[in-house]
């Protein structure tokens, strides 16, 4: 947040984590030197990490059993059609990961037989086992790790799990999230900010929408931004088990008072280009998701973004991350800055003394995250 305050001429105080009845969140207050505003916001943090952490604490073979598992169920679900229907390049980032250890397997595969194809004995075995295991093992998993290919196993079992609503462990996640959203929602704010990004787009769909379900007229009166920033939520909304999640998408994109904003960027390849969530959930009647398209490349440096612009991880990551120049979209500034969240369905990059938040003058702006 520090680097987004200089970029932007603020002054800005980031407090610490707290934790409260299960909640964790922290404090941003920001200012400008020259002007009498000050932005208070307090962002609630909803992290599914300890999901991640379980899944890959796993022994390997569980971990690959169980990543080709889903990737079967997302091809038999329909998921991966309507990948390389809607966003093709998305579809390729589904079947890298699981072509490439395919390959790995392979290689192994061809160094343990390798007695038989060289016809000799089959006493000799044994001693191709032992290469074709540590070629996998010790040489090719580490070596994939800089594709992060473990974690994108990981990724797609939570895909599923979150589409078909069978893990006890998301579900419980999703339960004490939308407990702890239902209380953040009880605090007096001017703006309520829902961020997600990637994978925690569907997490916070799913829960938002539980809440809409429970209580649909939880945000009368109130000012609701709802940002899902890389275009991910259709990975899991696309399979045909999501009736769940697809329903709730309907739930968010009709309620009054929120206004969904859909950042995506044409160089992330984890992401739905140009697609509409609404629309392709089944509800093209709903008000669609306002687009907003950034370019990384006028975000950062021109060598610093020629070191990332290859990593697909590292650029998908870059909505959340500080930037080096200003632009038409920034994290930081839309979720702590003066700045209402809905100015960024047309924020131009420009800074201008009136750039203020369109509220009453003198108000406090509190943003729940």
């Amino acid at each position: 947040m520090q680097r987004t305050a200089e970029l932007w001429g603020l002054d800005a105080d980031v407090g610490t984590l707290q934790q409260e009845d299960g909640r964790a969140y922290f404090d941003i207050e920001t200012s400008r030197p020259e002007d009498a505003w000050r932005t208070s916001s307090r962002f609630f943090v909803f992290d599914h990490g300890a999901i991640v952490d379980h899944l890959g604490a796993r022994p390997l073979v569980t971990r690959l059993a169980q990543g080709f598992r889903s990737a079967a169920a997302v091809v038999i679900e329909g998921g991966a059609f309507g990948y390389f229907r809607h966003a093709w390049r998305f579809g390729l980032f589904f079947i890298f990961p699981f072509l490439l250890v395919g390959l790995g397997m392979g290689i192994s595969l061809a160094l343990a037989t390798y007695p038989l194809w060289l016809g000799l004995g089959l006493w000799q075995l044994p001693l191709g086992i032992a290469p074709g295991y540590l070629f996998f093992a010790k040489l090719f998993i580490p070596w994939s790790d800089r594709f992060h290919t473990l974690h994108l196993f990981s990724d797609w079992e939570m895909a599923v799990a979150v589409s078909r609503l069978d893990n006890a462990i998301v579900n419980d996640w999703i339960e004490a999230s939308t407990q702890a959203a239902r209380q953040a929602f009880e605090l007096p704010a001017d703006e309520y900010v829902i961020s997600s990004h990637s994978m925690g787009s569907s997490m916070a769909a799913q829960t938002i929408g539980l809440l809409l379900e429970r209580e649909p007229e939880l945000f009368a009166g109130k000012r609701v931004v709802f940002v899902t920033l890389g275009g991910a939520t259709l990975q899991c909304a696309l399979l045909r088990s999501a009736s769940v999640l697809r329903a709730r998408v309907g739930l968010i994109a009709g309620a009054k008072n929120v206004t969904w904003l859909e950042v995506q960027c044409l160089t992330d390849v984890i992401s739905f280009y140009k697609s509409s969530v609404t629309a392709l959930t089944g509800h093209p009647d709903a008000p669609q998701p306002r687009l907003v398209f950034l370019r990384i490349k006028n975000m950062l440096f021109a060598d610093r973004y020629k070191r990332i612009k290859l990593d697909f991880l590292r650029v998908h990551r870059q909505y959340v991350l500080a930037s080096d120049r200003r632009s038409n979209f920034d994290f930081g500034l839309m979720t702590a800055g003066p700045l209402a969240a809905v100015t960024f369905r047309r924020f131009s990059g420009e800074w201008g003394q009136d750039a203020e938040l369109d509220y009453p003058q003198g108000a406090v702006n509190g943003e729940l995250h």
